[in-house]
């Protein structure tokens, strides 16, 4: 059963998370494609405590994800046999 205290909690922790993520998206876009790194770093020292490292470190694992998918270049096909 949700409690108001629960739900308070989490809907603070999606604000904050939210904040993270707007300070990511002005980053990425004042300083381009540096962005992809100065953001995790603004966004995970403007909020603090474990928050913060939370916002950089899935910010990190989210950057890393898309180079390794940059550098694949190519299409990965699976084929379906019907019945």
């Amino acid at each position: 059963m949700p409690t108001v205290s629960g739900l308070g909690s989490a809907f603070k922790d999606f604000g904050i998370g939210a904040a993270g993520g707007a300070v990511a998206g002005i980053a990425t876009r004042l300083f381009g494609g540096w962005g992809l790194l100065a953001a995790p770093l603004l966004a995970g020292s403007v909020v603090k405590g474990d928050r913060g490292t939370i916002i950089a470190t899935m910010f990190g694992a989210i950057v890393g994800m898309a180079l390794l998918g940059g550098l694949g270049g190519g299409t990965t096909q699976t084929s379906q046999q019907v019945m």
